[in-house]
């Protein structure tokens, strides 16, 4: 299932043109339901936050949007567990070199992305990196590496930037 309104075929895109966020939660639901998961209200918010945000969010950003919004705080500890959970089915990715977390539009079994992240904006562009993945694990393999996992994030100037 797809939480991307528009096709784009894994072509380069923007991670926040997705505006139907009500579709997107309603959609995570049905995902959660039927892998016998549970979209709990802090979950929701902070997916829905993620969604919101017009760029990368980072972990204490989102805990400090969430103070206003619940009955009583969430400690650190409980939002990092809600990002984990939103990581594991597909619907966020975490920018490891900047340490924040943007949505994800086509969470998938084995989804494997690149970004290209501008260090002026902060826009970011995802698109489908199974071609560099595949090269990647060529290379673990002639060494006998057993990878866990691969991020490809490429920091930069965007096109707009750089004009």
């Amino acid at each position: 299932m797809s939480l991307c309104s528009h096709e784009h075929h894994d072509t380069l895109h923007g991670v926040h043109d997705h505006h139907n966020v009500q579709n997107r939660l309603a959609e995570a639901e049905t995902i959660c339901v039927d892998s016998g998961a549970r979209l709990t209200p802090l979950r929701k918010e902070v997916l829905e936050l993620i969604l919101n945000a017009s760029g990368p969010v980072g972990a204490y950003d989102l805990l400090a949007k969430l103070k206003g919004n619940l009955d009583r705080p969430a400690a650190p500890p409980t939002v990092y567990r809600t990002l984990d959970f939103l990581l594991e089915k597909g619907f966020i990715h975490r920018l490891t070199s900047i340490n924040a977390y943007i949505p994800c539009c086509h969470p998938r079994a084995g989804h494997q992305a690149a970004f290209l992240i501008c260090t002026q904006c902060h826009v970011v562009k995802e698109a489908s990196a199974t071609g560099l993945i595949q090269q990647l694990d060529l290379l673990a393999d002639s060494d006998h590496f057993q990878p866990h996992h691969s991020i490809i994030e490429i920091s930069g100037i965007c096109q707009q930037c750089s004009k």
